[in-house]
């Protein structure tokens, strides 16, 4: 009778750490007050008279969070910790016409999430790594193209509902995703090329749609088409709606995205083709000036119904000249290579066959 007592208290205890959640109501009243049913952001009145109550959730997220949260409990805070962030970042540069627009967005580790300094690229690869690729249906990155921001903080109890709802509510909305069944068509998100290797653990980018689409709208033998990603501010009034594509390319460079693509790129090219990336990148750029000119001179002799044959092979050339480096050092070269540089050599040798012709044909006559 004695083991009694001790049963219950250790069952007690082990109910309590299973249990144990963070409180998501403040980021529900946030939600609920400046999000609009079209999933847009108040984002002037938040900034003037909501920024406390955000804060003050934000000041939870940033504790170190109960050790004994299980997945979905830890699931469920980090997406609402990514969406909260994101929305605090952007009240802090409010005024402005898309995040991409702010001082390094995504990568800068600046905001407090469980005790440490955390990015929210870095939020995102953790949610990621937890295998599942529905959490890019919740993620809001604060631009127009992303999915809803759901009016309803993320919980561990409700989760898996959740976010079946926040996919299909995604896919049903027809600026994001757009299905043609007449056309065997379906216009979707650039999340689902982004991603694509997270979805394959649930089967593939067409399975899922055809798990999660409006009833009858796609089935896995539709054709793809990614639609071009709008990254003008989710905000309810008119903050973001002329943000253009070039505007985000400009952001991009300035935020030093494209610096480290490069520095990246070339790299990673010893481990992927097992060539020196200094050798290859030197091939590779040295050849873009003498492929324009390439391409000047079939242009001019094009005009001058002159023959395209010389100005076309040097372009293919020029073209694929640091592939050639490939082919004689490297490994695990893209079959496109192969075959473009089959159908120059074939192109090369009917011209010249067809112009000897041509040459001992005159001479006979």
């Amino acid at each position: 009778m004695n083991r009694i007592p001790g049963l219950l208290c250790c069952l007690a205890v082990g109910i309590s750490m299973n249990g144990q959640d963070l409180d998501h109501a403040k980021w529900t009243a946030v939600l609920q007050k400046y999000v609009t049913a079209q999933s847009r952001v108040n984002y002037a009145q938040l900034k003037s008279d909501g920024t406390d109550d955000l804060d003050s959730y934000l000041n939870e997220i940033a504790r170190e969070w109960p050790k004994g949260m299980d997945a979905d409990a830890t699931k469920a805070a980090l997406i609402d910790a990514y969406n909260a962030l994101t929305v605090r970042w952007i009240v802090s540069n409010f005024p402005v016409a898309s995040i991409w627009s702010t001082r390094g967005p995504f990568r800068v580790a600046r905001h407090k999430v469980d005790g440490k300094l955390e990015s929210l690229d870095s939020i995102e690869t953790r949610l990621r790594n937890m295998g599942d690729p529905r959490v890019h249906g919740a993620l809001v990155c604060a631009a127009r193209s992303c999915p809803p921001l759901r009016r309803q903080a993320y919980t561990k109890a409700a989760l898996n509902n959740q976010l079946d709802e926040n996919f299909s509510a995604w896919l049903a909305e027809p600026s994001r995703n757009r299905f043609l069944p007449d056309k065997r068509l379906a216009k979707v998100s650039k999340i689902f090329q982004w991603y694509a290797g997270d979805f394959e653990k649930i089967g593939g980018v067409p399975a899922v749609l055809e798990k999660f689409a409006p009833p009858h709208s796609f089935a896995t033998s539709y054709k793809l088409e990614y639609q071009k990603y709008n990254w003008g501010l989710n905000d309810s009034g008119s903050v973001g709606t002329s943000y253009s594509g070039i505007d985000f390319y400009i952001d991009y460079v300035r935020n030093g995205y494209l610096r480290s693509d490069i520095e990246g790129w070339f790299p990673g090219l010893g481990k992927r083709y097992n060539v020196n990336p200094l050798i290859f990148g030197s091939i590779y750029v040295g050849a873009i000036p003498f492929f324009s000119l390439s391409v000047t001179w079939l242009v001019r002799n094009l005009r001058r119904r002159r023959s395209p044959v010389a100005p076309l092979l040097s372009a293919a050339f020029f073209f694929v000249s640091a592939y050639l480096y490939l082919l004689v050092e490297g490994r695990n070269v893209p079959i496109w290579v192969y075959i473009f540089i089959a159908g120059m050599l074939a192109f090369g040798v009917w011209s010249t066959v067809r112009k000897v012709r041509s040459q001992v044909g005159r001479g006979a006559a």
